[in-house]
């Protein structure tokens, strides 16, 4: 090395350009791996530059502290492929100068111009060629290697103390440089071979050690002390441990402690009275402990959405272990108990948890946005954002993006992203593409917004992060929430949900149905409600949040569940950890049989005597944890985190892991019990709710349930409002004629946009009928309102734009019923009112065709029937089994299946459902039928059977199989099954009833349904 005696001995050994792999698409280099590099290549700074964003800020000063190198933080500003300056942060408010010009462009979607502004705290370091004319005190030039030979004579050369080392670092290797020519590909979404220079970056971008780098800029040694006094001036610090959300609500903490006290000294009187001594002790020492751990703004800023969401009417359901605090549910947060069910106060506030509690809080879905616009500009839109996430490469993706850069056309792009990769063929293109398929493995792919999680800082959260703006229209970090608790942000997750849209709307509909109003927050009335007790313990809870999957009805009828408590456990139970862990058959054993087992270790009986003995909430992981392995509560709490892959440390969880042992040893345990208490804890934790997180759940199907028991057929229509229910919406109209009411097709003179009811008459939405245009659907009954009802089809067309396509959809549809003429008329009459006109527009004056004698036509019933099953998807005037060809309906019923226990039965059943689960004999799968009067019925289909009896799609099946009653739950365990054929479709000739009926299935979820030609037009009908 040519020594610089003007420079100091470790002046030179740092880079001011280096990208991460979070330069999405363009760096190919994690940002543990580049400090290493950087370690090895003797730098004693470094400098994250990535590409218009400021994710990987927070791991590469994490990273650099373990190694005693200094970093720098900053950004590389480009204008699509060209850069345009690269900007250094001097201290923090430089880095938020950095992240909030970034986050102008990004919001505002403008043009980032050629010249930066005036940052006050900021080096901006220009390319070569891209200088303004006159730089600024804080302005410099950078020079590439391959660059200095232009600088001879260059003016430059007359401000050499703005010119410094320039070395980019992109890649790291000969296959790395391949793997980021292959992701521009993707980034430009063309060829390998069409990419040019200025697509990709240039082949030296990769660390060399400092002697040789600085061997390339002998000739220039001021260029080396250039760069270190510039870096030796950026100092940004950072405290990870220091809280960053919002820390004060009313700008003073002690002003927000006498608020909360307050607040939660009334809602105490509301929810418990004035005499009840335990709340107020749980309330005090709650209190205590907030203030103490600085979580009053917390629960102030909760209360305050909370507030703003009751005075709009809206309702919510408050869960997360936030629940578990007495305080929430006096402010009305939450809606649990924590006296009643005994809430582990430890899960919610410990004094070794810094973080504050976790709320979950749940909106309507459609009540949702408002909510966050609420949020956003009450806390300021500079302080408040979403999280954001990372989405990272997966297989199928990453095979078809790689292939489609490197040629590959769309049959093998569809073969290579829908197999394994054993099964793809062996040439060196597919070859190449493993290659690099593998080395993009969770390499990040792209930034999007989280889908609850919102930020609301102390700081303006620039000081963080550079903003994005999703199509969405929140604002929205940078980084996602692993970074985020990280660097000391705490998440509020304001979430949406159907089940409490149809919770809203049935009360909406019960008010203008029967004008009643309920009161669905009166927990006393709705909780452990005799008839609500009733349908739970039977499992019939078809609507009802959260409970009416056939997993969860099966399960509540094993338990015979008849009370909030057992349902709050059977919540949690149900959930796949305590499956997993072979624990749900115990439950459901010891349950049935209290006295009829052993705890299998004292601390398990001490601990866990309510769920007789087994873990089934995530407490009970802490308490095992704690009292069975000694751990404290801090480590006890990692380890439920960890295994619920809430944290990205595995080093700590690694630690947490063998003090467990280490602490079961020392107690005394054998290897193998405490191998198995730990399997138990790993197989259960990742899957398993908190208590109060059941809790909740509970309360909300409580609620739907207690809706269903006493108004059924509004329950019902909201439910079918909704959407988004475990059930396709055919099984829900079934439920809603199970109930007694009357379902009519859409009409043009009944109908809304969505599903109506009128006492008992309940009337099919034209939201259901398939390829009718919103608009149209929304104007039919708006047109109505204002105007009367329609007289006739011809008034109809006269009074609102519509075609002859859309006519032709609401005939066949049944809309035009009132008029007593049949399909095929009203068709006739409508070509001869529209004739070839696209769209009619309403008319001041309206001259009426004339009118000629139309010919008697007559039509099957059952053409209407297959009417409906196309244009709606099911059917209203009959049922599937009408339409079988056989008369035969099953020799036993579902409502006595509990009578056959062990005997081999013959059922017809209409399928509604299937899921497929994976065994090691092969793919299981469960079954869930309509029988002919109408009840719900299970199967069990083994991997040998289903082999032999595949499911066919959709429709009725004949099947043969043993009941086996289970806890007084009874399923068919099939032995044979076949589906059965429906009569020819009499809107056909038999030639094209046979090219229909050959035509593939639609999805199990589907009916299947024919597709017909298009409808008669003009000059078609046969007189």
């Amino acid at each position: 090395m040519v020594p610089y005696p003007y420079v100091e001995q470790w002046a030179c050994k740092m880079l001011i350009n280096c990208h991460s792999y979070y330069s999405l698409r363009y760096g190919t280099i994690t940002v543990k791996s580049l400090v290493q590099q950087g370690l090895a290549a003797g730098m004693q700074a470094m400098a994250i530059t990535d590409i218009n964003t400021s994710t990987g800020v927070f791991d590469f000063i994490q990273e650099c502290r373990k190694y005693n190198i200094k970093p720098v933080v900053g950004m590389e500003f480009r204008r699509g492929q060209e850069l345009r300056y690269i900007a250094l942060a001097k201290n923090n408010e430089g880095f938020r100068e950095i992240n909030q010009w970034r986050s102008q462009h990004n919001i505002h979607k403008t043009i980032l111009p050629d010249e930066a502004p005036a940052f006050n705290d900021c080096f901006l370091i220009y390319p070569l060629g891209k200088a303004p004319s006159r730089l600024k005190e804080h302005e410099y030039v950078g020079v590439r290697i391959q660059e200095l030979n232009k600088l001879y004579r260059h003016p430059l050369l007359k401000q050499e103390h703005k010119l410094v080392i320039l070395h980019p670092i992109t890649f790291s290797s000969p296959d790395e440089y391949r793997l980021h020519k292959l992701l521009r590909g993707v980034d430009n979404n063309t060829l390998l071979s069409k990419l040019t220079n200025k697509d990709y970056c240039q082949p030296n971008e990769y660390m060399i050690a400092i002697d040789d780098l600085l061997g390339y800029y002998e000739q220039y040694p001021y260029m080396a002390a250039n760069t270190y006094r510039l870096l030796d001036q950026c100092d940004f610090e950072f405290d990870f441990k220091k809280p960053k959300n919002k820390q004060t609500y009313t700008n003073s903490k002690y002003s927000d402690k006498l608020l909360l006290e307050s607040l939660a000294k009334e809602g105490m009187v509301k929810r418990y009275g004035h005499k009840n001594k335990e709340a107020e002790r749980r309330v005090l020492r709650e209190l205590e402990i907030i203030d103490q751990m600085n979580f009053s703004a917390y629960f102030l800023i909760t209360w305050d959405i909370i507030r703003y969401s009751m005075s709009r009417g809206f309702y919510h359901v408050g869960r997360g272990s936030g629940a578990n605090s007495i305080v929430s549910y006096v402010l009305h947060i939450t809606d649990i108990c924590p006296i009643e069910l005994n809430l582990y106060f430890e899960r919610f506030l410990n004094p070794s948890r810094t973080s504050p509690p976790d709320f979950d809080i749940d909106w309507s879905w459609k009540d949702r946005d408002e909510i966050l616009n609420y949020i956003f500009n009450r806390f300021d839109t500079q302080h408040t954002a979403f999280t954001g996430t990372i989405a990272s490469f997966k297989h199928r993706s990453t095979m078809r993006e790689l292939g489609k850069v490197l040629g590959l056309p769309k049959e093998e792009l569809d073969e290579l992203s829908s197999t394994a990769p054993e099964q793809h063929p062996d040439n060196h293109i597919v070859r190449a593409i493993h290659k690099y398929g593998k080395m993009l493995v969770k390499y990040p792919n792209q930034r999007s917004m989280h889908a609850c999680g919102v930020y609301i800082s102390e700081k303006p959260l620039y000081y963080y992060s550079s903003l994005d703006m999703p199509p969405k229209g929140f604002r929205t970090v940078q980084f996602d929430m692993y970074i985020g608790e990280e660097i000391g942000f705490e998440k509020l997750d304001v979430l949406s949900q159907r089940g409490i849209g149809h919770i809203n709307d049935c009360i909406k509909l019960i008010k203008s149905n029967r004008s009643v109003e309920v009161d669905i927050h009166d927990l006393n009335e709705v909780k452990d409600n005799p008839r609500c007790n009733k349908l739970l313990g039977a499992g019939k809870t078809l609507g009802c949040f959260y409970i009416e999957s056939p997993a969860m009805r099966g399960l509540l009828r094993r338990l015979k569940c008849d009370s909030y408590k057992v349902l709050v456990a059977a919540s949690s139970v149900i959930r796949p950890g305590v499956a997993k862990s072979g624990m749900m058959r115990e439950y459901i054993s010891r349950h049935n049989n209290p006295n009829d087992f052993e705890y299998f270790h004292p601390v398990f009986e001490e601990q866990l005597g309510e769920t007789y003995g087994i873990m089934v909430y995530q407490e009970d992981v802490i308490k095992i944890a704690h009292h069975f392995a000694g751990l404290d509560l801090a480590d006890a709490d990692v380890l439920r985190r960890a295994m619920s892959g809430k944290t990205r440390s595995r080093k700590e969880f690694d630690a947490v892991r063998d003090r467990f042992f280490q602490n079961c040893k020392k107690i005394g345990y054998s290897d193998e019990l405490s191998k198995e208490v730990y399997r138990q804890i790993e197989s259960f934790a990742g899957y398993s709710f908190c208590k109060a997180h059941s809790a909740s759940y509970s309360v909300e199907s409580y609620q739907s349930l207690y809706l269903k028991a006493f108004y059924p057929l509004e329950f019902m229509v909201a439910v079918i409002n909704n959407f988004g229910g475990f059930y396709r919406t055919e099984v829900y109209f079934h439920e809603l004629k199970m109930e007694g009411a009357n379902i009519h097709q859409p009409c043009v003179n009944n109908s809304q946009y969505m599903t109506s009811i009128q006492g008992k008459e309940v009337y099919v939405g034209f939201i259901h009928v398939e390829k009718l245009d919103k608009k149209t659907a929304e104007l039919i009954p708006q047109e109505r309102a204002e105007n009367g009802p329609y007289t006739s089809l011809e008034n109809l067309i006269r009074r609102i734009p519509i075609g002859i396509e859309t006519v032709q959809l609401l005939i066949y549809v049944g809309a035009f019923r009132f008029t007593k003429l049949n399909k095929g008329e009203l068709a006739l009459e409508a070509h001869m009112l529209l004739g070839k006109q696209v769209v009619t527009e309403p008319t001041l004056f309206y001259a009426s065709p004339k009118k000629y004698k139309l010919p008697t036509l007559s039509r099957d019933i059952f053409e209407d029937v297959f009417d409906e099953l196309e244009l709606l998807g099911f059917f209203i005037s009959r049922t599937p089994f009408d339409l079988l060809e056989t008369r035969f309906r099953g020799d036993v019923m579902a409502r006595d299946l509990t009578k056959y226990n062990g005997k081999s039965v013959r059922m017809l059943g209409y399928l509604i459902c299937r899921k497929q689960v994976p065994t090691v004999k092969g793919l299981m799968n469960f079954g869930t039928w309509i029988d002919f009067n109408g009840d719900l019925f299970d199967s069990t289909h083994f991997p040998l059977c289903l082999k032999q009896y595949p499911f066919k799609g959709s429709g009725c099946y004949l099947l043969k199989g043993t009941v086996s009653v289970d806890f007084d739950f009874p399923s068919v365990e099939i032995e044979k099954m076949a589906k059965l054929p429906m009569i020819p479709d009499p809107r056909y000739s038999d030639e094209q009833v046979r090219r229909i009926m050959n035509m593939p299935t639609s999805h199990d979820n589907n009916p299947g349904i024919p597709q017909r030609a298009p409808y008669p037009k003009k000059g078609s009908v046969k007189f």
